[in-house]
């Protein structure tokens, strides 16, 4: 209380840590000259960060994808979303940074969460005027490339093993046929054989579906994330793994990614196979292509890639062949004679 009037703030944290330095913050702003006013005005109808990113997830036209809505969710319970839109400078960013690499994030973690909150900076003062200065989002990028607090991801060279693939595939297998999972036994080797994606997999329709051929719908794309729409090849042996699933759902596979990547997840801790990821699958289904002696139009024809320097680390590898030819658990799910009519 200060002169009758009445300031407060309030903020919910993961760690008390946190919530002490917020604390310690707090009080040291109030002391500065203005401090008790700022904090006032921001108690009476000032916009806080939080309002920003309220705004733009409501009020966005264009599809903000599963990743970004997480992201910016998550920013919402740190201290910085608290913080009147007229607060939030590069200084601030810069801690905000330095509070997520403290709390373990990595570098590319990081200039993740920054490169989505700049997509609100660039339009919250014209759209709706909520006072986010760009100049200051793009201050504490530049401080926080040279501190190594962001940095771009490393590209994963992961390949499955046979080894570790049969081991998912009984494994899977099992389950399936106890009724207790779904048929990831199905979906890894689709996986491998078709080069998809984890939530392309369980997008895929029957009316997207022809012969020798898919409709990847929506399909993800640096500058589009909607209405991305692309035919693309599918192998043989993808086909034949679609022809066993039955029709009694649009979807070919209809499940959910959360489910898909929980029952990868948990097969991999259980069998101890390390450091394994879902999306490793695809990148085995690309690298297959090439040792093949696929060219990179001919690759591009089954990945979708619409940039054929992405495809570039794959085709470097060399033609051995396909190395999946004779694989027992493909013969096993999916048997030669069920393409036959």
């Amino acid at each position: 209380m200060r002169d009758g009037k009445k300031a407060s703030a309030s903020s919910t944290f993961e760690r008390r840590a946190a919530a002490e330095a917020w604390l310690r913050r707090k009080e040291a702003e109030l002391k500065k000259p203005g401090g008790f006013e700022k904090l006032e005005g921001a108690r009476t109808g000032g916009a806080t960060l939080a309002d920003a990113i309220d705004k733009y997830t409501k009020t966005s036209t264009k599809q903000i994808g599963k990743t970004k809505a997480q992201v910016l969710k998550a920013i919402r319970s740190f201290e910085i979303a608290a913080l009147p839109c007229s607060a939030v400078t590069s200084q601030r960013l810069v801690e905000f940074a330095q509070e997520l690499a403290e709390g373990g994030r990595q570098p590319q973690t990081v200039g993740s969460y920054l490169s989505h909150l700049s997509a609100i900076f660039a339009i919250a003062e014209p759209a709706w005027k909520m006072p986010l200065d760009p100049a200051e989002m793009r201050a504490a990028t530049t401080v926080c490339k040279n501190l190594g607090l962001i940095g771009k991801s490393k590209k994963r060279d992961r390949r499955p093993t046979f080894a570790e693939m049969n081991k998912l595939m009984a494994h899977f297998e099992d389950r399936w046929r106890k009724g207790r999972a779904l048929p990831m036994h199905k979906i890894c080797a689709f996986a491998i054989f078709s080069t998809r994606r984890q939530e392309e997999i369980v997008s895929i329709t029957w009316a997207d579906l022809e012969a020798g051929r898919i409709l990847v719908r929506d399909m993800k794309h640096p500058g589009e994330k909607e209405g991305n729409d692309i035919w693309v090849d599918l192998p043989p042996e993808a086909e034949r793994i679609v022809k066993t699933m039955p029709v009694e759902n649009s979807r070919i596979f209809p499940y959910t990614t959360d489910a898909v990547s929980t029952a990868f997840t948990r097969a991999c801790k259980l069998l101890g196979i390390e450091d394994l990821h879902f999306h490793d699958l695809r990148h085995e289904g690309v690298s297959r292509l090439f040792e093949m002696g696929k060219t990179i139009p001919q690759a591009a024809s089954v990945s979708g890639h619409r940039s054929w320097p992405s495809l570039q680390r794959y085709s470097h590898l060399r033609a051995t062949g396909d190395k999946w030819a004779g694989w027992a658990w493909l013969d096993k799910i999916a048997p030669p004679e069920d393409v036959e009519e």
